[in-house]
């Protein structure tokens, strides 16, 4: 999977959720959220495409972004590689650490029961 920063990321994430998107609304959304400016921006967007993570199309004068990696590719490659380098690659191991600091609150760890129920019924 292809490795993003995480300034990267944030325009993934606007990329993924209006997708597809021009130039110009991806520096408006970022000036808006983190008040980055255009050439932070074309920066960033230009790392992505030679990473092979977003592609563009020349509509006129704009470019439409789109992007190439699945947010939930990406999602389940970062999770595996945390679970890998801190919880020796034992997903087990992570969320018991996360019950056993409290990090989860009750409704968070019956929601996981759920899921867990869920799944084995499959």
């Amino acid at each position: 999977m292809i490795k993003i920063s995480d300034a990267e990321l944030e325009i993934m994430q606007v990329i993924w959720d209006k997708s597809p998107i021009s130039t110009n609304e991806i520096v408006e959304v970022m000036a808006h959220k983190k008040s980055w400016n255009m050439r932070t921006v074309h920066t960033l967007i230009s790392r992505l495409e030679k990473k092979g993570a977003i592609e563009h199309k020349k509509e006129g004068r704009l470019y439409i972004y789109s992007p190439l990696v699945k947010r939930q590719d990406y999602i389940v490659s970062e999770s595996r590689s945390f679970a890998r380098r801190f919880y020796n690659g034992t997903v087990g191991k992570m969320v018991m650490s996360f019950i056993d600091a409290d990090v989860l609150s009750d409704e968070e760890i019956a929601e996981l029961k759920k899921m867990l129920d869920e799944r084995e019924k499959k």
